[in-house]
C-alpha cells in the first residue's frame, strides 16, 4: 500500500492541472508501438482515456488524501479497472495494459525536473513519491487484467464442460450420457448435475453412462463414476456403464475396484438393448414378404 504526504499529493495535483496538455502530448508520444495498439484501439479513444486518467488522478491528489487505497482514489481505481477489463476482452497482453500507466513516468519525470531541477532534495522527494504512485497504479492495472482473464477462462471452461457432457434421450425413460476425455472432480460435478437434472425433467428410470471416449480408468475415475451412479440411484434411476473395453476391464481388476453392483456392458448398443429389456420393450422382425 502506497502512502504519500499531503504536500506530495498537492504537488502532483498542481503538476497535472498546470501542465495537463503538455503531459498528455508527451505521454501519447512516449507510448511504444506495443502499447499503442492501433489494431485494437483507435488513436482518438486512447487519447481520450489518457486525458480522462490525468483528470481523475489530479482530482484524487487534490483531495489531500495520501492513501491510494482510500475512497478518494476510488475513481482512479474504477477507471483503471474498466480499462483493464476492456483490454482483456480486446486482446491486449498484461504488459501492454500495464504500460498504459507505466509509460506516464517519462513525461512526469521530465516535468518534475523542469519544476524542481534547481532543488535536488525537493526533486528527489517528489520524484520518489511520484514513482510510488505510478508503480502502484500500474500494478493494480495488471492485477485487475489478470483477474479478468482468469474469470473469462473459468467461464469458458464451464461452458466447455457443459458442452462436453450432453445427456441424450434414447427412448422413453432411457437416457444416455456419453463421456469423452478425462474425468476429474470438477467435471464429475457437472456430469452429475446434468444427469440428475435430465432424470428429473424426463422422469427416466434408466441412464446409460458411456465411457468409450474415456482414455483410461484409474481409481480416481472409478470413484467419480460410482458417485454418479449412486446419485442417479437416489433419484430413482438405474445406471448402466457401457464402453468397458478389455484394457479398461483389466485395469479395473488389477486395481481391485469394486464394480460388482454396477451393470456394465462392452458397447453402447449392448447397454441400450439391456435398457430396452428392463423397460419391457420388445421388437419383432418383420418377415420378408414375397
Amino acid at each position: 500500500m502506497t502512502v504519500i504526504s499531503k504536500n506530495q499529493a498537492a504537488n502532483l495535483a498542481d503538476l497535472l492541472r498546470g501542465h495537463q496538455d503538455a503531459i498528455l502530448e508527451q505521454w501519447t508520444r512516449a507510448m511504444s508501438g506495443s502499447t499503442r495498439r492501433s489494431d485494437l484501439i483507435k488513436e482518438s479513444e486512447l487519447r481520450a482515456q489518457c486525458a480522462r486518467f490525468l483528470k481523475v488522478v489530479a482530482t484524487a491528489a487534490e483531495s489531500g488524501v495520501s492513501d491510494l487505497q482510500s475512497p478518494a482514489w476510488g475513481d482512479v481505481r474504477e477507471m483503471l479497472g474498466e480499462i483493464s477489463r476492456s483490454r482483456a476482452q480486446q486482446g491486449f497482453t498484461p504488459s501492454e495494459t500495464a504500460m498504459f500507466v507505466f509509460s506516464l513516468k517519462r513525461p512526469l519525470f521530465e516535468r518534475l525536473r523542469q519544476e524542481h531541477g534547481r532543488d535536488p532534495e525537493a526533486w528527489a522527494s517528489t520524484l520518489w513519491a511520484t514513482t510510488e504512485v505510478v508503480d502502484e497504479l500500474g500494478l493494480y492495472t495488471a492485477e485487475v487484467f489478470i483477474k479478468a482473464k482468469e474469470s473469462e477462462i473459468r467461464r469458458q471452461q464451464e461452458e466447455m464442460l457443459e458442452l462436453s457432457t450432453p445427456v441424450v434421450k434414447l427412448w422413453e425413460g432411457i437416457l444416455a450420457l456419453p463421456l469423452i476425455g478425462t474425468l476429474d472432480s470438477a467435471r464429475t460435478q457437472v456430469v452429475m448435475e446434468s444427469l440428475l437434472q435430465s432424470i428429473v425433467q424426463t422422469n427416466s428410470k434408466i441412464a446409460i453412462i458411456d465411457i468409450t471416449g474415456v482414455p483410461t480408468v484409474d481409481t480416481v475415475v472409478a470413484q467419480h463414476l460410482l458417485k454418479t451412479v449412486t446419485a442417479a440411484r437416489l433419484m430413482g434411476a438405474d445406471c448402466i456403464i457401457s464402453g468397458v473395453r478389455p484394457q479398461i476391464a483389466q485395469t479395473i481388476v488389477h486395481l481391485g475396484i469394486n464394480l460388482l453392483d454396477v451393470t456394465t456392458k462392452a458397447t453402447l448398443s449392448d447397454a441400450f438393448s439391456l435398457a430396452l429389456k428392463k423397460s419391457n420393450v420388445t421388437f419383432a422382425r418383420n418377415s420378408e414378404q414375397k
